[in-house]
């Protein structure tokens, strides 16, 4: 049986068996332990997937730095965030330090992983002896599953003990089942430490999500701040479970209860899931916008499915009503319920089939209304009606944590039912974790220069293929964001009708609405046809919105396209035309469709300066 001990100080005591890992310890395929930094992350591809990772990883600016810079003493190994941080802090100037670290505290976490045999469950025990305070600390497991949240003051031992499940999974973007056969572990303090790691096989019941981007567990970017990090509810469940079981979160942005089967991800766990474990679906946001999938339809039938299925394999389904969206009439003036008839179908297939329902949107429909437009909104992704940070996904996670001490304390509940409620009882007085301050989305520090490969390429378009054949739309923004080093965006928020959140432009859609790239005369009736060929002129409008929110325009100025471009594209391609993005010679057809290599080529001619 797997059972590995890791102290990270000197101990003459130690067991034969105990490993020592020191500060310079980074992890390698071949010893199968150590800390993930910047500087291993940068050298082997497989620890840049999140979802087989800790999902943490650097804005985009630092990934040539090495932030990640870790000591040790008498206490184990730590880093000093918030030394690091100040040194950073100390490269700007007053004025740009002030508005660069406007908002919420930032953090750098310190991420250790384990290798282990097979999947499973494991039990871990996580140690710190805090000689200097943590202050509020943060404990994730796996893809940024958090176990822990509280104070950590100086003198005090910190000292955990939870279990998790490790299990194969389909990553973002990927079609084909990648292996995971790792333990991570990572705190997020002021002063970051550990102490001693075990990690040993365990025999426990195991709790499924399947789900979309509200449920997710989703990736963030450090320095990290909690109001500015993505989050579904389900990474946040393990909290209030007290790692009395284990969770395995199989939820994907875009996902339907259409593609969560038909793209491979029930698939696992079906193969994994055993008697005795249980499974909680929660769809819908996707659902609705797919003809096939209306709520009374397939909607319906395909949780009927799932149930029955479910139950033939001896395991416990649970129904999850959708997230409720922060989403009113008008200005704020009346809430308007945008997945009412979802969640009402759910409670129906709940009541005809006998299955638990946790009925979230209600519980989550009420506090928003209870808040507001405004007061609720540092709960959400900073400008996101629909997808929570990790306040809101924490808060979300309470809910459902509620739900099943409502729904399954029931008389009539018993055998693995009344263990899970009984498990749910036990988090009544979890740890308050609101938004102290502003939240303010990260800025790039004017000191620090463009990333141009941040991946060590000498060509960062190297990888784009099939480039005489023309470019669509999504093509035209994938290049562009990537030149122009935007965020990377994993969730979809419904702006086009045409776009759905599971195909693999929906991110990529979002980034660039978010960040004003798609201008009024690409939209028709709603739509933005993503997968249209896209002309000259269209390709260089999107072009010069993006690179907009990154440099100051050159001043307008008539151009000798302006007689053949519409109206709303003139001011981007005068713009395009004194940037060098188009003929100079005046021989361009701006309503020629573009190639892949063609798009490729401006996108070079885009480098910051």
């Amino acid at each position: 049986m797997f059972d590995k001990i890791f102290l990270f100080r000197d101990n003459k005591n130690t067991e034969p068996l105990c490993i020592r890992v020191g500060s310079g310890d980074l992890y390698r395929a071949d010893t199968g332990y150590g800390f993930v930094t910047e500087r291993n992350r940068r050298e082997d591809e497989r620890l840049r997937y999140p979802e087989l990772n800790a999902a943490f990883d650097t804005l985009y600016w630092y990934r040539n730095e090495d932030m990640t810079r870790i000591g040790e003493d008498a206490s184990g190994c730590y880093v000093d965030s918030d030394g690091i941080l100040a040194e950073y802090a100390g490269k700007m100037g007053q004025e740009e330090a002030e508005r660069v670290n406007a908002g919420e505290k930032r953090r750098i976490p310190l991420c250790f992983k384990c290798r282990v045999p097979q999947q499973g469950n494991y039990l871990v025990t996580v140690h710190a002896d805090a000689g200097e305070a943590m202050g509020k600390t943060l404990v994730f497991e796996g893809r940024r599953k958090l176990v822990f949240a509280g104070e950590v003051p100086a003198g005090e031992e910190l000292h955990l003990t939870f279990r998790v499940n490790v299990c194969d999974i389909i990553p973002r973007g990927q079609t084909e089942v990648f292996e995971d056969r790792t333990v991570d572990i990572t705190v997020v303090a002021d002063r970051p430490r550990v102490t001693g790691i075990s990690v040993q096989e365990t025999e426990c019941p195991t709790l499924y999500i399947a789900g979309d981007s509200t449920v997710t567990d989703q990736s963030a970017e450090y320095p990290y701040a909690a109001g500015t990090s993505y989050a579904g509810w389900g990474q946040m469940l393990p909290a209030y479970l007290h790692g009395n079981i284990a969770v395995s979160n199989h939820s994907h942005s875009g996902l339907t209860t259409d593609s969560f089967r038909s793209e491979g991800h029930y698939a696992i766990v079906e193969r994994e899931g055993r008697p005795g474990d249980f499974i909680l679906f929660q769809f819908g946001h996707n659902d609705q916008k797919l003809a096939e999938l209306k709520a009374g339809e397939g909607y319906r039938d395909n949780l009927c499915r799932y149930i029955r299925e479910s139950r033939e394999k001896g395991m416990y389904p649970l129904l999850v009503t959708p997230l409720a969206r922060n989403s009113w009439k008008g200005n704020g003036g009346c809430y308007n319920d945008l997945l009412e008839e979802y969640a009402k179908v759910c409670m129906e297939v709940g009541e005809e089939t006998d299955t638990p329902v946790l009925d979230l949107h209600g519980y989550s429909m009420e506090w928003i209304k209870e808040l507001g437009l405004e007061a609720v909104k540092p709960y959400f992704y900073p400008g996101d009606f629909t997808h929570t940070n990790d306040y809101g996904a924490y808060r979300m996670a309470g809910m459902v944590v509620h739900g099943m001490r409502k729904v399954l304390l029931r008389t009539d509940r018993t055998g693995g039912w009344r263990m899970l409620a009984e498990l749910a009882a036990k988090a009544q007085d979890m740890p308050v974790w609101e938004p102290e301050c502003d939240i303010v989305l990260p800025v790039k520090p004017e000191c620090f220069g463009d990333v141009e490969n941040p991946d060590g390429e000498e060509d960062p378009f190297a990888g784009f293929d099939r480039l005489s054949e023309p470019a669509s739309r999504a093509d035209a923004l994938a290049m562009i964001i990537q030149a122009l080093h935007y965020f990377p965006v994993n969730v979809y928020n419904d702006m086009f009708r045409d776009v759905v959140g599971h195909e693999w432009y929906a991110g990529t859609v979002e980034c660039a609405w978010q960040n004003g790239m798609i201008a009024g005369g690409l939209v028709e009736d709603g739509c933005f046809y993503p997968e249209r060929a896209v002309s000259l002129e269209e390709f260089l409008v999107l072009a010069v919105g993006a690179y907009q929110g990154r440099r100051k325009l050159p001043e307008e100025r008539a151009c000798v396209y302006d007689g053949v471009c519409r109206d709303f594209a003139r001011p981007y391609v005068r713009a395009a035309y004194s940037l060098g993005l188009a003929g100079n010679d005046g021989n361009a057809r701006l309503d020629g469709i573009l190639t892949r290599g063609e798009a490729v080529q401006i996108c070079r001619k885009m480098k910051l300066q």
